[in-house]
């Protein structure tokens, strides 16, 4: 009879993990892109080599520093839109410039957005809020948004990359 209680037991305890992942099918997979992002950002922050967070590719565009601040002012201003907050400005594509401020600025605001998205359910992603780029939008939708800035900029870091002969985390094995 134990030996059956205890199957029962280890079944039932295998389920929860998937059940509890039905619960927030979509803030679950909102959270699984964001993950991916952040990942590969936080590897190039800390990939680029302190000399280079001054280069730029022509004097037009933002230079290595400038993008990682920008990812960083932006991602804990979209996160703070989605939770309903107003987060500190940082200033960090304007103010920063050692890849030690940059990557701790960046860390720093990916890590707020992982908080926002844990304290966020389906039902609290459904909800709306104002957002800049397009008025009213759902809670989860703006941290989409933010995913896919991120992503945008990491393209952006990629080709830096690329043209400093440095493999993007995102190809590296390959």
């Amino acid at each position: 009879m134990k030996r059956v209680m205890a199957g029962v037991f280890a079944a039932a305890v295998s389920f929860v993990p998937s059940f509890a992942y039905a619960q927030n099918p979509m803030m679950n997979a909102v959270k699984a892109q964001h993950d991916m992002a952040k990942g590969v950002l936080l590897k190039t922050a800390e990939k680029i080599p302190d000399n280079l967070y001054a280069w730029q590719p022509t004097p037009e565009v933002r230079t290595f520093a400038q993008l990682i601040g920008h990812v960083a002012d932006a991602s804990s201003m979209i996160c703070g839109t989605a939770a309903g907050e107003k987060p500190a400005q940082m200033s960090a594509e304007k103010t920063m410039t050692t890849k030690a401020q940059l990557t701790k600025a960046l860390a720093d605001a990916l890590a707020y957005c992982d908080k926002v998205i844990a304290g966020m359910d389906d039902t609290k992603g459904m909800e709306t809020t104002k957002f800049f780029a397009g008025g009213m939008s759902t809670r989860a939708m703006v941290v989409a948004f933010n995913t896919t800035h991120n992503y945008e900029h990491y393209g952006n870091l990629v080709t830096y990359m690329r043209l400093n002969k440095i493999v993007p985390p995102s190809s590296e094995g390959q």
